[in-house]
Order: structure tokens, then sequence, then C-alpha cells
């Protein structure tokens, strides 16, 4: 696992999980948290099959307190999306009345918790083609996070920019 965390705001951005094959070779990093990885990068004459960039995209980015989800190029007015957790399967539903878009998903920071589903804590917004789904985090998880940003305090973090990489 890695994490990467803004030092001025002590947000996370981006926590990826990079687990190994049954052979036990590296597999490629699966983004839990932040942006996706970009894919190879490839001239734009090459005769490559890619997805279209119309499609829907879901990603995740927390705040200081709710776990938040992201789901961009969703062109549908807000009354079309139903969003709901599924307290007996461990996951949270959105769908849309269109049946344009379905997405079933489950909160991985809960799940290693041990700690159960709470309809009351989701609320659900769509503004510019995106729909933004929370969850509010609970008073456990909440004192998680404190407990791992004193820890992190205590570790010396790097700046951007250059890295003074010695070579022999």
């Amino acid at each position: 696992m890695a994490e990467e965390y803004d030092l001025k705001t002590d947000g996370l951005l981006v926590r990826k999980w990079r687990l190994k094959s049954t052979l036990g070779a590296q597999c490629q990093w699966q983004v839990e948290v932040g942006e996706p990885l970009a894919g190879p990068v490839t001239s734009a004459d090459s005769e490559v099959i890619k997805e279209n960039c119309s499609n829907p995209v879901f990603l995740r980015k927390d705040t200081n307190t709710s776990f938040q989800w992201r789901v961009r190029n969703l062109p549908f007015p807000r009354d079309v999306f139903s969003v709901f957790a599924e307290p007996s399967d461990r996951c949270i539903i959105i769908k849309t009345s269109n049946k344009k878009y379905y997405k079933k998903f489950s909160i991985t920071d809960l799940d290693r918790s041990k700690l159960p589903l709470d309809n009351s804590a989701l609320s659900h917004t769509h503004a510019n083609n995106t729909s933004i789904v929370s969850y509010k985090k609970p008073k456990e998880i909440l004192t998680l996070e404190q407990e791992l940003l004193k820890e992190l305090k205590k570790l010396k973090g790097t700046g951007e920019g250059d890295v003074d990489c010695k070579t022999q």
C-alpha cells in the first residue's frame, strides 16, 4: 500500500494497493482513493483501441468528514438518480431510472474496520454532469485517521520538486 498526503491540508490525495499474482509477480497498482492511473502514452495516429472520453468516470475523493465518490460524464437530471445503501451486501448502489448507469461499490474502510452501513449517513448531489455521493465518516474512522495523522506528523515529509538521488 502507498499513500500520498497533502502537506498543507493533511488531506489524503492517493491511496493505492499493489498485490502479488498467484505466481508471486507484482501486479498493476490498484487505486482506491484519488485519480486513476493514466494509461500508456501513445501517439494520436496509432491504431489503438481505447475507451470513449465521454464514458462515465468513477473515482473516490475523500474529504475530512466524509467518504466521497464522483461520477463524471453523466448528462442526466438529478431526479433520474437513485442512491442507496444495501446493508446485506455491504455496498452502495447508484442507478438511474432510465437504465443508462448502474454502479455497485463497497466502502473498503468500513469493511476493514468491520463497521455497519448506515443509510442516514448517505447523501447525493448532482451538478455539471457530475454526480457526487457522500458518506459521513463514523466516529471510529475519524479517531483512526486522527491517530494516523499524529504518526505522520512525526515523519519527515518530502517537499515537491527535484529529489536528490545519489548514484554510484
